[in-house]
């Protein structure tokens, strides 16, 4: 039985009941909901100045633009605005020749994108500056800008999708999913899904077995929830499923909130071979039938791999009727020149004879569907 002591009450002068909180309930609980209204507040704060501040940016990189272009300006006085700034207001840091010509850049590579310009206000300057200068096409910028807005990257972060070669890997290689994922999620996989996923942070041997990966991913939970998606929850590791009254253990499990549904990853550290969907096929079974609540969708189901190949992760998935996907793991950093290299061949077989215009982003993932990392 509880011993726990109801709270006590005292009457102060007025003659009015007053609930004293228990003494013994830790002060870090007691009052966490407060704490949690003032962070609250406080990232709101914060995001209020980032994106003042990168509107007072565009205002000034439209004004340059606008001088410069009316041949009002020439470039040398856009330095006796950075001294004059220096002089006149002392304090004020971020206003040198080079960052007012960051500035001009900045508007004049998205004032005329009605889609993108709405992005750029979402995300600090120093995220801005980083797609600006790190992009070599409209379209990469674009796919960093909304990643990042959807992701809620931090800068280190964003930087490290730059070396993993984010968007050369979601051009190139699609994620790879059943006609039966397809059919009950349309197109939203593609969206949350890789094929290729990095846990370059486990830091694991070249012979690393499936343990090793299993006890790093827990002991990185929150690099390898990052590297997921924002909207994946972990759920458990070894879950435990029963099934005619044998025991079994499903290696990871994860909830994500946008598809609705139970993602239930298997590892694999070596490659993908078409019978490794046959145990992935019966965990989603058994989770639709004891886990899945009522309002949630069937489950999904990831294979993670140590290696693959396209044409036969086709085949077994064109037949399969689960909803599932194959994707491979990779444990080091991509060589960012050889998928720079891929991505130009790419955009160079997929331009029309008389046009040198990159596709868009949307038409390349339709046109590779299977294509190979």
């Amino acid at each position: 039985m509880s011993t726990r002591k109801a709270p006590s009450k005292t009457k102060p002068a007025t003659g009015r009941s007053v609930i004293q909180p228990d003494a013994s309930e830790p002060a870090d609980t007691l009052f966490n909901e407060v704490v949690d209204l003032i962070e609250q507040a406080r990232q709101r704060a914060y995001q209020a100045v980032d994106s003042e501040l990168v509107g007072l940016y565009w205002r000034i990189g439209q004004y340059i633009s606008a001088k410069l272009a009316a041949a009002i300006w020439g470039e040398g006085v856009v330095d006796h605005l950075a001294q004059h700034l220096a002089r006149t207001m002392p304090g004020q840091r971020g206003f040198t020749r080079r960052n007012l010509f960051r500035m001009r850049q900045f508007y004049e590579t998205y004032s005329a994108d009605e889609k993108v310009t709405p992005l750029v206000t979402q995300l600090p300057w120093t995220h801005n500056l980083i797609i600006l200068t790190q992009s070599k096409r409209p379209e990469e910028r674009e796919f960093y800008l909304r990643m990042a807005v959807q992701e809620k990257w931090k800068t280190r972060e964003l930087e490290r999708q730059y070396r993993l070669g984010a968007f050369e890997r979601a051009v190139l290689s699609p994620p790879k999913v059943s006609a039966a994922l397809t059919q009950i999620q349309g197109d939203a996989p593609a969206g949350v899904f890789k094929d290729t996923y990095s846990v370059e942070f486990l830091n694991l041997p070249a012979d690393h077995t499936e343990a090793d990966l299993h006890s790093g991913l827990l002991g990185q939970l929150r690099a390898f929830l990052i590297e997921l998606g924002r909207d994946f929850c972990f759920v458990g590791s070894q879950f435990p499923v029963q099934v005619g009254g044998r025991d079994f253990a499903l290696d990871l499990l994860f909830f994500h909130r946008g598809l609705n549904c139970l993602v239930a990853i298997e590892l694999k550290v070596d490659r993908f071979e078409p019978e490794h969907l046959g145990k992935l096929n019966f965990y989603l079974e058994a989770l639709d039938r004891d886990v899945k609540k009522p309002h949630e969708n069937p489950a999904i189901g990831l294979l993670l791999c140590a290696s693959k190949d396209s044409e036969v992760v086709e085949y077994a998935l064109s037949r399969t009727l689960s909803p599932a996907l194959v994707a491979q793991y990779q444990t080091q950093l991509p060589d960012k020149q050889m998928l720079a290299a891929k991505l130009h061949e790419f955009y160079a077989l997929s331009a029309p004879v008389d046009e040198a215009e990159p596709v868009p982003l949307a038409t390349a993932r339709r046109k590779n569907r299977v294509g190979r990392a």
